[in-house]
């Protein structure tokens, strides 16, 4: 459309008077290739990029802090005093080391580490991670301005490696605040400050790598980056542009223990929610449910007669929020107090973020279809699991059935196998190599509790259950399978050969 415009308005011009007409073409050239250059221009121009950190590096410092602790470490040195002869002039040197039994006494000494932390309140709140701070005997906090102050735990969460600190002092000190982490995209420029390997208050630039990473915890929400991230750098802040903390720098992944731009800091949605129940309480108040769950698999949710594999299959109800609420076992959590429900992990959080003593509405399918329970949620940290008692049933001899050798449990079997008394179901006493359940990662040990979402006691259920599997068209069959404590469900395929 622009170079038909150029053309028509050329075309106009032209009949009139020559030399006008030319040089007027020559100013319509001229400007579409202006025109042409802006337009190429404008991707670069519109990335936003900073020509410097400065003044962002300025404006948090301030509030960005060294961390040094202090841990007395006991010396248990046991040694046979040496024998000296009477009236050596080394005697009254041993005897000042060595107690009358003739053992070395232990003389303790100070362990220093160094970590970094933010200030997030004027009264002196500062986070930091805590494995900077565990164990310490004495903590201080040094400032941008040299400013120096001994500080005292407020509380701590080894779950998410977050920890709370208080100082005081008689004026205001400078602080930062949280920021919305769930807004950051990969890409995003964000810089890191901190105290790496002593050399404090540096300041490091990377973008996002990924978002929504998880490494060993529960509660996991990592942002990636490759800012620079070094030992002692663990609880500072990483900021975004607009100076706000959208993460805690807590771990690397590296071969050598240097950086290799692949580092790690705690969300700032899930830090804030943290650090907020710290300072109100001292510790941590999560939502409790009282489930035990497993992602749903593509088999598994055939088996169920789910169109997509999501959710959270629901192995295990404690005595609890969920039974209470009407939870059962292999019911699949699609929402979860309003929300949709991606997978355990993301439950896992939900449930967590969403308060105590609240009352929830829980979608869950079961039995083919959307049921509504409503949950009120306990406290996690005040949790204790309880077991049901029944009868233990008649045992009948080992059969093959999908490619495994199962048996009925006895009551010898139970208390060989530390199970709880009444736990019924078949134990697993043989895997046929190549089968399907050697696939699945079934092993002699196992239990199997229950077969269809049907709990089975006999040889004869568990056979009922499969032929039911199959004349309901399944090409698979949902097994409970527990493996000490952790309770799981297994698809096997139902295209296996028994043998009889």
């Amino acid at each position: 459309m622009q170079l038909e415009t150029n053309r028509v308005s050329r075309a106009a011009v032209i009949a009139p008077r020559p030399m006008a007409a030319q040089a007027q073409v020559w100013a319509a050239l001229l400007a579409l290739l202006a025109l042409l250059a802006a337009a190429t221009a404008w991707p670069v121009n519109a990335q936003d990029r900073p020509g410097s950190f400065a003044d962002l590096a300025e404006e948090v410092s301030p509030a960005v802090v060294n961390i040094t602790t202090s841990t007395t470490v006991s010396a248990e040195m046991e040694r046979e005093m040496p024998r000296l002869p009477d009236g050596s002039p080394f005697q009254d040197f041993f005897n000042e080391f060595f107690d009358r039994d003739g053992q070395m006494q232990p003389r303790p000494r100070q362990s220093q580490s160094l970590g970094s932390g933010f200030v997030i309140s004027e009264d002196g709140y500062i986070v930091t991670n805590n494995h900077v701070i565990e164990g310490a005997d004495e903590i201080d906090v040094e400032f941008f301005s040299g400013l120096t102050l001994s500080a005292e735990i407020v509380g701590t969460d080894p779950a998410t490696d977050l920890a709370l600190l208080k100082v005081e002092h008689d004026e205001g000190l400078p602080f930062v605040e949280f920021g919305d982490s769930e807004a950051m995209r990969v890409g995003d420029w964000v810089i890191a400050v901190g105290n790496p390997l002593g050399q404090g208050f540096s300041v490091s630039a990377g973008i996002v790598s990924a978002r929504g990473r998880a490494l060993q915890g529960n509660y996991d929400d990592y942002i990636q980056t490759d800012a620079a991230i070094n030992r002692g750098n663990s609880g500072g802040p990483l900021f975004n542009m607009d100076g706000d903390v959208i993460g805690v720098n807590t771990a690397i992944l590296s071969p050598t223990g240097g950086s290799i731009g692949i580092g790690f800091a705690m969300s700032a949605t899930v830090a804030e929610q943290v650090i907020g129940q710290l300072q109100e309480y001292g510790t941590t108040r999560r939502g409790w449910l009282g489930v035990r769950i497993q992602d749903v698999t593509a088999d598994v949710a055939d088996a169920l007669g789910l169109e997509d594999a999501r959710g959270a299959l629901v192995t295990e109800v404690m005595d609890g929020p969920a039974r209470e609420g009407g939870v059962l076992s292999g019911d699949v959590i699609l929402r979860f107090d309003g929300g949709e429900v991606s997978d355990t992990r993301d439950l896992v959080r939900r449930v967590a973020d969403a308060g105590v003593g609240r009352d929830v509405d829980v979608v869950v399918f079961r039995d083919g279809d959307r049921e509504t329970v409503s949950v009120t949620l306990g406290l996690r940290e005040e949790a204790t699991e309880s077991a049901d008692n029944g009868e233990p049933e008649t045992p009948a001899q080992p059969e093959d059935v999908l490619g495994m050798e199962l048996a009925e449990l006895t009551d010898v079997m139970r208390e060989e196998m530390a199970l709880p008394p009444g736990t019924n179901g078949l134990v697993v006493r043989a895997i046929e190599p190549g089968s399907d359940a050697d696939e699945k990662g079934m092993r002699a040990g196992d239990v199997i509790t229950e077969a269809g979402q049907t709990p089975v006691a006999t040889l004869d259920e568990f056979r009922d259950r499969v032929e039911a599997a199959r004349d309901a068209g399944r090409r698979t069959v949902l097994l409970m399978v527990r493996r000490g404590d952790d309770p799981r469900f297994v698809a096997l395929s139902l295209e296996e050969n028994d043998e009889e």
